[in-house]
């Protein structure tokens, strides 16, 4: 009996191995799939890849023209999710991104109020440029990304499920936005920093675009294969090491005795959310790089984009020179 109780057990692991080589597999293809598409921005996709495997949320930011939205419209293919877009004014209304409730008039002249879904109602939501919405729009983008539901007229309405948020930002027009609070920004899982692409990626997008054919993202996956993949995410093992690296980065980024000579040069830094952040994401590249448990290498990694919306500096480093950037990259190489 013993015997046969290891052997359901040894294949009861190997079923387990198997779904994740599986799982990765998909994974895998889809990053080759969107990268396929979106040139010169191998870590952009990277990292939304992550965001998403977390099951959170990004903030895409870079001037215009360098694909952010290309590269979401290539994403909800790719994952085989319904996607769209809400291009962001100073005049949006709540109600033009949750839905509203009409009037509606039946047979006999009765009258019912009917709820018309908005596009946050997709799976994969671009929120293009959130910082021209005002304040109160932007708010109930960001309840909505928090709770995974709307109320609207005292009646709850549930997202779909994945859902999920890429909004961006143009960190050169400031003129005529709203941006987004601290807490507001804590509700995004990663910031990631869309770059211009090298010489090469750039002479390949002259060549890919402006022939008679576009290049296409092929379908890898489908949204059960996504939540299947989030759900490995967060039982994969987390070493002892890895533990201790993300609370001693996360705690050193605070000002106080944690941060050593830095921690005068920070103004706030990132609370438990940050830690939470890193604990899932460092799981998600693991995964999106074959393997099935993270390293410290995943955490320092991961660091910039999931620690600089949420922290600031003070006054006086400010004035001395000093960035979020190089804060943060002089806390991590106290691990090498």
């Amino acid at each position: 009996m013993a015997v046969a109780g290891g052997e359901s057990i040894e294949k009861l692991e190997d079923m387990i191995v198997r779904t994740a080589e599986t799982t990765a597999a998909n994974v895998r293809a889809a990053k080759e799939a969107i990268g396929a598409v979106i040139f010169g921005q191998d870590v952009v996709v990277e990292r939304a890849l992550i965001t998403v495997l977390s099951g959170g949320h990004g903030l895409l930011v870079g001037v215009p023209g360098l694909a952010k939205t290309k590269l979401v419209e290539t994403m909800g293919i790719a994952l085989g999710l319904d996607a769209r877009r809400v291009q962001f004014t100073p005049d949006l209304m709540p109600s033009d991104i949750l839905g509203t409730e009409v009037l509606d008039e039946g047979q006999g002249g009765r009258r019912s109020f009917r709820f018309i879904q908005g596009p946050v109602f997709a799976q994969l939501l671009m929120a293009d440029e959130i910082n021209r919405a005002s304040p109160r729009t932007q708010s109930a983008l960001l309840q909505a990304m928090q709770e995974q539901h709307v109320t609207v007229a005292g009646v709850r309405h549930d997202l779909p499920k994945p859902f999920h948020v890429l909004a961006t930002q143009n960190p050169l027009e400031q003129e005529g936005t709203y941006p987004l609070p601290e807490a507001q920004l804590d509700r995004f899982l990663m910031q990631i920093d869309v770059d211009y692409p090298d010489l090469e990626a750039e002479r390949r997008i002259l060549f890919d675009t402006t022939g008679a054919e576009d290049s296409h993202a092929k379908v890898s996956m489908t949204a059960e294969d996504l939540l299947s993949a989030q759900r490995l995410v967060r039982r994969l093992p987390v070493g002892e090491s890895v533990v201790e690296a993300i609370l001693k980065l996360v705690r050193s980024a605070r000002p106080g005795p944690d941060a050593g000579d830095i921690g005068k040069l920070i103004a706030w830094g990132p609370g438990p959310r940050a830690s939470q952040a890193l604990m899932l994401a460092v799981r998600a590249r693991a995964l999106l790089d074959g393997r099935f448990a993270p390293s410290v290498d995943d955490v320092l990694e991961l660091a910039e984009p999931i620690l600089k919306h949420r922290m600031a500096l003070t006054f006086a480093a400010r004035a001395e020179g000093e960035t979020i950037v190089g804060v943060i990259r002089r806390l991590t190489a106290r691990f090498g």
